[in-house]
């Protein structure tokens, strides 16, 4: 079960990762700054790419460290 967890955190994170490039509907209803921030632009699509690696980095940590 854990393997499953973190497997779809890298996943996310992948997807937080791409959303900071790509413009797609599906892909911009997971970004975070549209999920926290009052009124998310397009100055502040960075913070996925910073929150993308903390979450993947922090899924592919937890899976190797076994």
């Amino acid at each position: 079960m854990e393997i499953i967890v973190n497997a779809i955190g890298i996943i996310y994170g992948v997807i937080l990762i791409l959303s900071a490039f790509v413009r797609n509907r599906a892909i911009d209803a997971m970004r975070v700054d549209s999920l926290f921030l009052p009124e998310p632009t397009e100055k502040t699509r960075p913070v996925n790419i910073v929150v993308g690696i903390l979450v993947s980095g922090y899924g592919i940590y937890s899976l190797l460290s076994r």
